[in-house]
């Protein structure tokens, strides 16, 4: 497949773009400044330069599937981690793409139970979320628990109800699991939640709810 990484100078995305490229899959890392296109190209990616906000036909020409990474860092939750994510399954439709990965977060299924300083973000990503689910896309919408900058382990836990507040995760198996999850048929009109844990990312996904 030709996949779009949407998000792919963020630390998700990054790593989402650098395994893609090590694959047999092609690869096209969306930035949002000319000045991170080599960062891309580095990792062995086509850039393309796009504002999840604007004008993204040209970044989706051409593209099978897309791995939706991005945010806003909680800087613009309305207009990048919604609205953008919502503009992106807008052009994927019009452009005839297939199948849709979404990066969202444990919690956004209840916003109003997270932290405070998190309920807006996951409003946000919850709209998000479901907008794709009421799409003509195949997706796969994972949760996954808060983010470290450990060195991934290959292993993971998906569930239906995990206690986020034991559910950390390497980022690098966050990105590992999207990738995963793009032919995993297991995960075809899923929602379900990630964390660490002892399973190999292939094995957990063939039943993600059950885990």
């Amino acid at each position: 497949m030709n996949v779009l990484v949407a998000g792919s100078h963020g630390q998700v995305g990054r790593h989402a773009t650098r395994v893609l490229a090590e694959s047999d899959h092609g690869v096209r890392g969306m930035v949002r400044a000319e000045s991170q296109a080599p960062d891309i190209e580095d990792v062995g990616a086509e850039p393309v330069v796009a504002d999840l906000t604007g004008d993204l036909s040209h970044a989706v020409e051409g593209i099978d599937a897309i791995v939706f990474a991005a945010g806003s860092g909680g800087e613009d939750v309305w207009g990048v981690d919604r609205d953008g994510a919502i503009n992106l399954v807008d052009e994927a439709e019009a452009e005839g793409v297939e199948r849709f990965v979404m990066l969202s977060s444990i919690g956004a299924d209840r916003p109003d139970d997270g932290p405070k300083a998190l309920r807006e973000y996951l409003r946000a990503k919850a709209e998000a979320d479901e907008y794709l689910r009421e799409s003509d896309l195949t997706y796969t919408i994972v949760r996954p628990g808060p983010l470290t900058n450990e060195g991934g382990t290959g292993r993971i836990r998906t569930g239906a109800d995990i206690d986020a507040e034991d559910a950390e995760i390497p980022r690098e198996d966050v990105a590992r699991t999207l990738v995963a999850a793009l032919e995993a048929e297991s995960t075809y009109g899923e929602t379900f939640e990630l964390a660490a844990g002892d399973e190999p990312i292939e094995e957990a996904l063939r039943e993600p709810l059950e885990g």
